[in-house]
């Protein structure tokens, strides 16, 4: 059996232009960035105004488990099937985080033969986005930093900062740190953190700007500390939005690539979903859904999470809605959430099975609260046995669900076709009609109780004095009616990572509450969450090398 990089390398990838015309780009919309991958002009938004839109698709799942769902590898098989059923069809992914590559989670570039290419180049440094943002983030700090070294003439208060560093990659020993050591000459002293760069406000910024100057804009009102009088200091105050602008310039161009079916793909943006909005950008998909009939996305993690946060914050930002969302589901996933470990899930257990649904069903429902169709997609995998396979049928059938066996990574898009004729059939629904779960002027706390308890089933929310003075001073200062972005494992509809299945009387503990000013939204912290991952004991980095002639190893 061949690896995800074996099949990605044996494949024989068209010209970029030739994957320009097939989405339907002009010439002088897009730019070659290697004989694959190519940077899509903004202008292109421009052209398509008053254009007739497509079906937006959204491909969400349920709790993750250590044995994958296989997400993103169904959201590139289903756009490959729409493509071979005649369809113009795209999709949009996230670009993957240096940080989980080279750690456990692997990339985010699909797998079998479900994938998007050049799949190193993706998986590594790409076109440079990752970097650029780093980069523009690093350079607030370092002005900010800067500014107090030099006279501090906007008198930052050194004990409420709060724009830290990042970098793209795990490194715990980063999470807590101090600089300005070693005399007046190398800056103030202070304390300082390191998140990962999935984390920064600039990367939701970047994926929830709707043009260059909505990007310009939103940097302008990033709050990065407080001064001596309380008042608080923004990028725009250090002078800091066009040398930012600047270095995301090109970042800010959605990357063009191919499946290895020869499917147009946009791969834009990395936010992760348990500490940031978990989508691609909302630029990419406005440029998909008028360039295509069908134009598929995913969120991150389950429909707690990147779903939620798609219906709640990226739909209202950009101004669209899911026509249809498909939900990916595993008979391994389902007997891990019935409490079997991950070591023995090969084994037969249908009553886990019967158990695990628990936890389907509480997703469905998260989905229908917002007044959409949904398809559960029943990702198949090696071993699967048949007698789970139907008993997750018969679940569906009984809920009255529509639903496809899904193949596509082992057959490809030829895998996908059942699931996809399910969604063309299952689209235009009469009787749905989407809509947020909350008004946006409610108070925070209200919006946050109707998120726990409407999404999660949260019996209450419990808040630390911290978060309770935080609420408090965000509704003060005029940021109340931002919509709410949780911050939450993603391995449980509660806060408890431990909890699996559907839990019930669960209270959700909030211990503190960020603003994103620029990005335009609150961050309540649940639970024991780090904005920093650490490498674990054996890092996936041990099995990867590269030969004299350039050739990549142990890359998934």
């Amino acid at each position: 059996m061949l690896s995800d990089i074996e099949i990605a390398q044996r494949a024989k990838p068209l010209p970029i232009s030739e994957i320009a015309r097939r989405a339907g780009l002009e010439e002088d919309e897009w730019e070659e960035w290697g004989r694959y991958r190519a940077k899509v002009s903004l202008k292109v938004l421009d052209r398509l105004k008053g254009e007739k839109k497509g079906k937006l698709i959204l491909v969400t799942t349920i709790n993750p488990t250590p044995a994958g769902e296989g997400k993103t590898t169904t959201t590139i098989g289903l756009a490959q099937a729409l493509y071979k059923l005649g369809y113009r069809a795209m999709m949009g992914i996230r670009e993957p985080s240096l940080g989980p590559v080279f750690g456990i989670k692997g990339g985010a570039a699909g797998g079998g033969y479900s994938q998007v290419i050049p799949m190193e180049d993706i998986n590594l440094h790409f076109t440079g986005d990752m970097h650029a943002i780093t980069s523009a983030h690093n350079l607030l700090a370092a002005m900010l930093n800067n500014h107090m070294h030099h006279g501090n003439e906007l008198e930052i208060d050194p004990r409420r900062i709060y724009w830290h560093r990042v970098m793209d990659m795990n490194d715990r020993a980063l999470r807590n740190i101090v600089i300005g050591l070693g005399g007046p000459v190398h800056g103030v002293p202070q304390e300082d953190h390191f998140d990962i760069t999935p984390a920064s406000e600039i990367m939701a910024i970047l994926c929830l700007a709707t043009s260059f100057q909505d990007l310009k804009e939103r940097l302008s009102r990033i709050v990065v500390a407080q001064n001596k009088r309380g008042e608080y200091v923004t990028a725009s105050d250090l002078k800091a939005v066009g040398a930012m602008a600047l270095l995301l310039k090109d970042a800010i161009r959605p990357n063009l690539v191919q499946s290895l079916e020869g499917v147009p793909a946009f791969v834009h943006g990395g936010p992760f979903a348990n500490i940031a909005h978990g989508t691609s950008t909302i630029i990419s998909t406005k440029m998909g859904l008028g360039l295509s009939d069908y134009f598929v996305t995913e969120a991150g993690f389950g429909s707690d999470l990147g779903a939620e946060k798609f219906f709640n914050i990226v739909s209202r930002i950009g101004g669209f809605s899911p026509d249809l969302v498909v939900m990916v589901v595993t008979a391994r996933a389902l007997k891990f959430h019935g409490g079997v470990p991950k070591d023995r899930l090969m084994e037969k257990n249908v009553e886990a099975v019967k158990k695990g649904c628990a936890n389907l069903s509480r997703h469905l429902d998260i989905v229908h609260k917002f007044g959409l169709p949904v398809v559960v997609a029943i990702n198949l995998f090696e071993g699967d046995h048949p007698e789970e396979i139907e008993v997750i049928e018969k679940r569906l059938q009984d809920a009255g669900v529509p639903y496809a066996r899904s193949d596509v990574h082992r057959k490809g898009g030829e895998g996908g076709i059942e699931l996809a004729k399910k969604v063309v059939e299952t689209i235009d629904c009469s009787t749905c009609s989407f809509s947020p779960l909350y008004p946006l002027e409610l108070p925070i706390k209200e919006k946050i109780g109707i998120i726990a308890s409407q999404v999660y089933g949260a019996s209450r929310v419990v808040y630390s004095v911290k978060a309770e003075r935080a609420i408090e001073e965000y509704e003060g200062r005029g940021y109340k009616e931002l919509p709410i972005c949780m911050v939450k494992t993603q391995y449980s509809l509660s806060d408890d990572p431990k909890k699996l299945g559907a839990p019930k009387s669960f209270k959700i503990n909030i211990q503190e509450v960020r603003l994103a000013a620029g990005a335009g939204f609150i961050l309540p912290y649940t639970g024991t969450i780090t904005t920093m991952p650490g490498l674990p004991k054996r890092p996936a980095a041990e099995n990867m090398d590269i030969d004299e002639e350039g050739r990549i190893v142990g890359l998934f």
